[in-house]
């Protein structure tokens, strides 16, 4: 792993600088680029569930490890997370301090992007009947001087209108020549397994409340149903109904954890027909029933 120079330095010490005195309630920090935010954590977090969505995160300082089916992912300073797909994961946080906090930059993927760059990364390197939705390795000098760039542009909003745009579509380069970028790789074809597992995806997050028969999905995808459920799982490490009960209950905690819903109203409201049934999943995954859970107001 990389070791933190100067320039890194003085990055760390500049976020942590704009997050002082701000709300703990999130790592997250937006920018004036939508998109693009700043990673701030001072603590250690425990495993949690959540649904990644495409990102790259560049680690400056601090470690974390996420698990994706039955692949467990470290990274820390130095090194660049690519997701190419919205994947549900278990994450946490395993060194950070006030003192030395977990600290990062991620920025939002845009197929569109990564789409226009098709003529320019036929010779990519890296084999990609390997590739993996989650991915970690030891990020670039190119793609950690471009998302520096990124951040220093980001402070002025004009800067960021005009500049921020072309350094994105750089970082997307980037991360299409990195040697854990075969996903996005993949992606490049629209007519490829990686791109219509996607558009599935999209299907799925939009009308998760609702009955998706995997017969219909599998349609959306062009796929015969044992395909399917075969790439489906290779991208995603579930199955598509699995994937939807994933999206049904982190719903269902977020709503609950605002507290203005009871146990039977978040039930219904992600589309069970059976609070008991809701209750008795929800305990499975979470480890503590619904009902512990409303009002709590820190969940991620």
């Amino acid at each position: 792993m990389r070791e933190t120079n100067l320039n890194q330095s003085e990055l760390i010490t500049d976020i942590c600088g704009l997050v002082e005195g701000k709300a703990e309630e999130a790592p997250f920090y937006p920018t004036a680029l939508e998109g693009f935010a700043l990673l701030h954590d001072v603590k250690t977090k425990s495993i949690e569930a959540h649904v990644y969505e495409p990102i790259v995160c560049l680690v400056l300082q601090g470690k974390k490890e996420t698990r994706i089916g039955n692949r467990l992912v470290h990274f820390g300073a130095g090194d660049s997370l690519i997701v190419s797909h919205s994947v549900p994961v278990l994450a946490a946080v395993t060194e950070a301090s006030r003192r030395k906090p977990y600290v990062g930059l991620v920025l939002s993927l845009n197929l569109p992007t990564l789409r226009s760059l098709y003529d320019k990364v036929e010779s990519a390197p890296g084999p990609i009947e390997t590739a993996h939705s989650l991915a970690a390795s030891q990020a670039s000098p190119d793609l950690i001087d471009a998302m520096t760039r990124l951040f220093r542009v980001c402070q002025n909003p004009t800067d960021a209108k005009v500049l921020a745009p072309m350094i994105s579509r750089e970082i997307h380069y980037r991360l299409l020549q990195a040697d854990h970028g075969g996903m996005l790789r993949q992606m490049l074809w629209r007519d490829s397994a990686a791109s219509r597992i996607a558009r599935v995806i999209d299907v799925i997050q939009t009308g998760f409340r609702t009955s998706l028969p995997v017969s219909e999905l599998a349609q959306t995808a062009g796929m015969s149903v044992s395909a399917f459920h075969t790439h489906f799982k290779e991208v995603t490490a579930k199955s598509p109904l699995q994937y939807q009960k994933e999206l049904r209950l982190l719903e269902a905690r977020r709503l609950l954890s605002h507290g203005s819903l009871s146990v039977s109203q978040a039930a219904f409201d992600v589309g069970y027909e059976s609070p008991t049934q809701f209750s008795r999943e929800y305990s499975r995954k979470f480890g503590v029933s619904p009902r512990q859970d409303i009002g709590t107001q820190n969940v991620a």
